[in-house]
């Protein structure tokens, strides 16, 4: 909550004439000092409303959407890093997962987001996978979003719900072809805690998937992710952002949670920075800290790595017009 400052007001000495020669002078003094305070109040709540929190969370996104008519494209790339190996010697596993996004908004509080998405990776010598290294298209996505609840001065609180539809040609763990629909629902909120210097982000996520593996005589591909992940964001410059980033994931076999396969737990900070008014930058790493595999092979393991990997690292790059 922001507080004005009061102005003191200044004694008036005798002018020549006899009259108040202050008078003039001080009511100057404390239109200046009052316009000052008041510009300097105004900047620091325009400071707060301006803070887009859709990107300022890392792997997590906030509630907030643009105006009616605003566009946005983003180049979003998450590598992912680092499975069980298979034996001795060497060993590789990293994924860049890559999406082309652009972005509008037709009316106020919803937006469209329409998504192409790439698979570039390098796998050799990882337990239960085979040795490939290539690159491809890897489908299409749509993102509906819509804004419940707008985070504001007086009302801290921003909540949205957002639906993922997707196509893709390539097996996220495997690597193998596939044609594989999913629908992730994402319940997004942010907290303004400190208005204008500290947000906190929740996410709560629910991602089955469904489809055929190519040249495998058919065979089907049935899988479901559960995921809630928290950061909290405080402001270390004018335009820059940088806090702490938790998730909780559990992968299964089947579309609605039907068999646990990995549970993983990951730590890492978040960066958020804008460049200009329209073009910003956001970096996230998460490193698993702990997991478990439901495989009676690898049950006295460390980590959740049959459905998750180690490290993940998250470049994401906007422009708004």
């Amino acid at each position: 909550m922001l507080f004005a400052s009061a102005v003191a007001a200044t004694p008036t000495r005798a002018a020549p004439g006899g009259g108040p020669a202050g008078g003039q002078g001080n009511g100057r003094q404390s239109g200046q000092q009052s316009g000052e305070g008041n510009g300097q109040q105004n900047g620091q709540k325009n400071q707060q409303e301006q803070v887009d929190t859709e990107h300022l969370f890392g792997f997590s996104e906030g509630a907030e959407t643009g105006q009616k008519g605003e566009q946005e494209v983003v180049l979003d790339t998450v590598t992912r890093i680092g499975k069980r190996r298979a034996g001795p010697g060497p060993s590789t596993y990293r994924v860049l997962d890559t999406k082309l996004g652009y972005q509008f908004d037709p009316t106020d509080g919803f937006s469209i987001e329409l998504g192409a998405f790439g698979d570039l990776r390098r796998v050799r010598t990882i337990a239960d996978l085979d040795d490939k290294a290539f690159g491809t298209f890897d489908g299409v996505s749509v993102e509906l979003k819509y804004q419940f609840l707008h985070a504001s001065a007086e009302q801290p609180v921003g909540l949205a719900l957002e639906l993922r539809p997707r196509f893709a040609r390539v097996l996220p763990v495997e690597g193998n072809g596939a044609n594989v629909f999913d629908m992730e629902s994402v319940l997004q909120l942010d907290v303004q805690v400190v208005p204008g210097r500290l947000w906190y982000g929740a996410n709560v996520s629910f991602e089955p998937a469904a489809g055929r593996r190519r040249g495998s005589g058919g065979a089907g591909f049935r899988s479901s992710t559960f995921l809630v992940s928290q950061s909290l964001v405080g402001r270390i410059a004018e335009n820059t952002f940088l806090g702490p980033e938790i998730r909780y994931l559990r992968g299964y076999d089947g579309t609605f949670l039907n068999q646990l396969e990995s549970v993983a737990l990951t730590l890492g900070p978040a960066l958020h920075h804008r460049f200009t008014e329209k073009t910003w930058l956001t970096l996230a790493y998460a490193g698993q800290v702990w997991g478990r595999d439901t495989d009676r092979a690898y049950a006295r393991r460390a980590l959740g790595l049959s459905q998750f990997e180690r490290h993940a690292l998250r470049v994401k790059v906007g422009v708004e017009f």
